[in-house]
């Protein structure tokens, strides 16, 4: 592509291509990880790194990898990439990697690495690509980190609890207890079937703004065509 909107590109990636809300990719780290902010956080930062790396090397070699390879060389690709924040996250992180478990390899099979991979990077140039995966990266850790934060409030009545497993020692402070310690923690909310209603909200609170956005800017087509006049000359001109 010659002409790149990064515009269009943050847009997509962040909101109207978001890959958890419009996509629906990646449900089963999402419904599994986000009962806490930090496990959403660490999760999200992990497939942001990944997508972002990956759209970039899938960008540099588009032009020397012929079509009978090219799913399995992305695929292999992502793997490396994988296993590189794999080891970083036991090198760094180590707690938190056994929380997540099995979730970080199954970055792997996540369909919105492979497909930003094959239906942008490997049309596009490296910087193109890496704003792409950066984008994409950044709209599915946000999803991951609201519904890790709404599960985690209803369900233990705080936010940012252990975050010191991603950012030391120094953040073990950071704990907000926000309802007090009397409040009556909604336990289902840290269950699998409250991850699936709290992105049901997030999903119908999307539409509903995309809704409203879109009948706004009806309204104003509609006002300037109404208030638009025809303008005729007759007879002849000097």
């Amino acid at each position: 592509m010659s002409d790149v909107n990064y515009k269009e590109i943050t847009q997509k990636g962040l909101w109207s291509n978001n890959a958890a809300l419009v996509q629906v990719l990646g449900l089963c780290p999402l419904l599994a990880v986000s009962s806490t902010v930090v496990n959403a956080l660490g999760l999200g930062l992990a497939t942001l790194l990944v997508l972002t790396t990956t759209n970039s090397a899938v960008s540099l070699i588009r032009n020397y990898v012929s079509d009978a390879v090219r799913l399995p060389a992305f695929v292999m690709i992502i793997a490396s990439a994988v296993t590189c924040i794999e080891l970083l996250m036991k090198a760094f992180t180590y707690e938190l990697y056994q929380i997540l478990g099995l979730f970080i390899p199954l970055i792997v099979t996540n369909c919105a690495v492979l497909g930003r991979a094959d239906a942008f990077a490997s049309k596009n140039k490296l910087i193109p690509s890496a704003v792409d995966g950066f984008m994409m990266g950044m709209g599915f850790l946000l999803v991951l980190v609201c519904v890790g934060a709404v599960r985690e409030l209803l369900g233990t009545g705080h936010l940012f609890a252990d975050m010191q497993l991603l950012f030391g020692e120094s953040a073990r402070s950071w704990q907000l207890n926000v309802f007090g310690e009397n409040f009556p923690n909604v336990i289902f909310a840290l269950l699998p079937p409250g991850a699936f209603i709290v992105v049901g909200f997030l999903i119908a609170g999307k539409n509903l703004i995309d809704a409203k956005l879109k009948a706004r800017a009806d309204a104003h087509k509609a006002q300037a065509a109404k208030g638009s006049k025809r303008v005729r000359t007759t007879g002849s001109v000097a």
